[in-house]
């Protein structure tokens, strides 16, 4: 692989404690240009203002606790050319702050992680990251909740740029509801070419939910500047639009993006990197005794083009209900890649301290959307949802199943809770696909084309199209809950005022461990439940035993 050392060089990333010369990134040409070269000369642009008191420079942090590792990655605002690019960690204990280490921000990205081993998980610690002076983000590392016997994860997906609004409606309930994890499913940034700014804008929105606990941030396609993302093990897409497999950019703005999105998450399992010198993140958390294994669902997929008889306008839509779903079904395609499935595998033998299990991801394992950005656009199957390949499909679905999981993911900008069938119907795992954060510019619906509900529908269901169903690669599926934009307000508008109306919200899932169980919640947007009287969608709670 052509060596990239001359071009990091002149991208000025340095470790001098006072300041490396102006960054220089001639790869950067469209990636990242907001906050590379010298971005402090540019006019203010419409994602965030960079420019930022000296005092405020270290934006936020995220971490998580696994095997006794602390790892916790700060994210600081761009720095000036003069300033130290050392950020300090500091712990409390028994009320007195003292610094533990010190870590070099990476100037391509502006985030730096520390690692910290031999962590006492069984009592609060309060910490601080600190820049110059005065420059200090606060938060507080939780101990292990294992001892309580409900454990909670708020879920979240897709914030959308068409509102660049702070989200107060979030951060307001999620507080209330007081989760012992946040996971972000991806498409954390919509700015593709300027994840840095983006995300950072993400962390000014978000940064109140994940100050004092455990989060999980895995990027999806949109955050490496995709519209689509079949990685195939990380080797370079030709096409922009990534139908022939791989990564359009830059393999250094990919990695900055998994930098700063991952860097805090457990060790890899496999930490070999993908083609390119992409590397990975797929690992596992143990919360509570709840065990979740953390996929890369993208990252190994293999491309559509040219790999099945075109039955659409594009390789990776089908409008054809005729078609045979088998012809796309060809040998040698790849879902989880086999590095990930033998992850799997062994995870499911993983017990010691185990309670439950669970799946995060980034989309479902089917294909559980009718009608596309408007409810005239009726697509029959997207090879972009994980119900393709369909070998694929069966093999990760066997494998959580091994586990005795449920499976949590985003992607598709519509809750829905599905039971998946393998063999049969109903004989798979549950997955719960959590709504957009912000929905209100490409709604999907699930919409059957003939309006009658599927065999077996769910008894006292408020919605009209419960039961077992075939997707659009012939998956069995048995839908449970779905939560369909109103259908009056027919093709997305950015510029609609906000209103429940759109579907958009979060998931919120209570692992129930003396009872075996998991419940789904899902909550709109706009709904306030620090309020008597707040209701989920129509359809939720949904409780599962795995």
């Amino acid at each position: 692989m052509k060596s990239f050392l001359p071009l990091l060089l002149a991208a000025g990333i340095a470790s001098a404690q006072h300041g490396p010369p102006p960054v220089k990134a001639p790869f950067l040409k469209k990636e990242d240009s907001l906050c590379t070269n010298e971005w402090w000369k540019r006019p203010a642009n419409p994602i965030i203002d960079l420019k930022v008191p000296r005092d405020q420079v270290v934006a936020f942090g995220l971490y998580t606790v696994h095997g006794g590792v602390l790892k916790l990655n700060a994210q600081l605002y761009p720095l000036y050319p003069e300033e130290t690019r050392e950020v300090r960690l500091e712990l409390e204990k028994d009320g007195a702050w003292s610094e533990v280490a010190r870590q070099k921000v990476n100037d391509l990205g502006w985030s730096t992680c520390f690692r910290i081993e031999k962590w006492d998980a069984s009592k609060d610690v309060k910490y601080r990251l600190r820049h110059g002076e005065k420059a200090m983000f606060e938060g507080l590392i939780r101990k292990d909740p294992v001892d309580r016997d409900e454990i909670v994860v708020a879920a979240l997906s897709c914030n959308s740029n068409k509102d660049r609004g702070l989200r107060p409606e979030y951060t307001r309930n999620i507080r209330h509801q007081d989760p012992d994890l946040v996971f972000f499913a991806g498409d954390q940034s919509y700015d593709h070419t300027e994840h840095t700014a983006a995300w950072l804008k993400f962390g000014l929105a978000f940064k109140e939910i994940f100050r004092d606990r455990p989060s999980v941030t895995i990027p999806d396609d949109h955050d490496i500047g995709q519209g689509n993302l079949w990685g195939e093990g990380g080797k370079q897409a030709k096409a922009g639009a990534g139908h022939d497999g791989g990564y359009f950019y830059h393999p250094e703005y990919v990695k900055m993006v998994e930098r700063q999105q991952c860097a805090h998450l457990p060790d890899p399992y496999d930490p070999k990197p993908v083609e390119q010198g992409i590397g990975v993140y797929y690992t596992r958390l143990l919360l509570g005794g709840i065990d979740f294994a953390i996929l890369e669902d993208r990252k190994f997929k293999t491309g559509p083009l040219g790999r099945h008889p075109m039955k659409g306008p594009r390789p990776d839509h089908i409008r054809d209900p005729q078609y045979d779903p088998k012809v796309i079904d060809t040998p040698g395609l790849q879902l989880l890649g086999e590095r990930q499935e033998k992850f799997l595998a062994d995870w499911a033998g993983m017990r010691d301290g185990v309670t439950m299990k669970a799946v995060l991801s980034q989309t479902g394992f089917c294909g559980g959307v009718h009608l596309h950005g408007s409810q005239g656009n009726r697509l029959h199957a997207d090879l972009d949802s994980n119900g393709w390949p369909q070998s694929g499909r069966k093999r990760a679905l066997r494998l959580i199943r091994d586990a005795r999981a449920v499976h949590i993911g985003g992607d598709q900008h519509l809750a829905s809770v599905v039971q998946h069938g393998i063999d049969g119907f109903r004989d798979g795992p549950w997955s719960f696909v959590v709504p957009a954060i912000v929905n209100n510019y490409y709604g999907r619906w699930w919409w059957p084309e003939d309006e009658k509900p599927g065999a077996n529908p769910v008894p006292g269901s408020p919605l009209p199209w419960t039961g077992d169903f075939l997707d659009g690669f012939d998956n069995k599926i048995t839908m449970v809950a779905y939560a369909n934009p109103d259908p009056r307000r027919g093709k997305a508008d950015a510029s609609a005022a906000p209103s429940n109306g759109w579907a958009d919200g979060y998931g919120l899932i209570r692992f129930r461990k003396s009872a075996g169980e998991v419940v789904f919640e899902c909550w709109p947007r706009f709904a306030d439940v620090t309020k008597p009287g707040a209701r989920q969608f129509p359809g939720w709670p949904v409780v599962a035993k795995p």
